[in-house]
């Protein structure tokens, strides 16, 4: 009987993950936003002008973010350099999991990474850069203290990587932890 009603409460709970996984509060359409689950890259073509959304070939929504040191990052000042925009958090696995392929990637290749923190889900700044310190990363790690960022791109789950060219245009997304290889990959795929 207790292996019956373990079993349930499981399927239950997988139900609500499963549920809340596929429905927001907000839809993206209702936030000017469209998010899709496509995990391909598309060419947006030479000199044209992409629309901005979340989809693969639209131009990738324009934010500014503090560093932990303080600094202001604005996307959009980037042009020119090819992006890896992930979204993280301290207290998730797959995040853990892929940090260091991520500085293993950023320090072998011209590749700008920007690891969008969901500082609000934290339990607190410190241990943000504790994480920062012990796992040894020198990318840019960028705080969104009130998720509006992760809101805007409609992040769920995390970690969320969205690969974007020198143009400012999205070619790839993930969801779920890239390893080293798929970013190289990936990246290849952009020049």
């Amino acid at each position: 009987m207790k292996k019956i009603l373990i079993a349930i409460i499981l399927a239950a709970m997988f139900g609500w993950a499963v549920y809340d996984f596929v429905s927001t509060d907000e839809s993206p359409e209702d936030s000017g936003f469209q998010a899709t689950d496509q995990t391909e890259t598309k060419d947006a073509g030479e000199g044209a002008e992409a629309q901005t959304g979340l989809d693969i070939g639209n131009q990738a929504p324009d934010f500014t973010l503090q560093r932990l040191n303080g600094e202001e990052i604005e996307l959009s000042e980037l042009r020119g350099q090819r992006v890896m925009l992930n979204f993280w958090a301290t207290w998730c696995p797959p995040c853990r999991a892929e940090m260091p392929d991520m500085e293993e990637f950023y320090q072998n290749e011209n590749v700008v990474v920007l690891a969008v923190n969901l500082t609000e889900t934290e339990s607190s700044r410190q241990g943000v850069e504790d994480f920062v310190e012990e796992y040894g990363l020198s990318f840019p790690v960028l705080l969104d203290e009130d998720t509006v960022v992760a809101n805007a791109y409609a992040i769920q789950p995390v970690p969320t990587t969205y690969m974007i060219d020198s143009n400012g245009v999205i070619q790839y997304k993930a969801f779920g932890a890239m390893n080293y290889d798929m970013m190289v990959r990936e990246f290849e795929k952009m020049e």
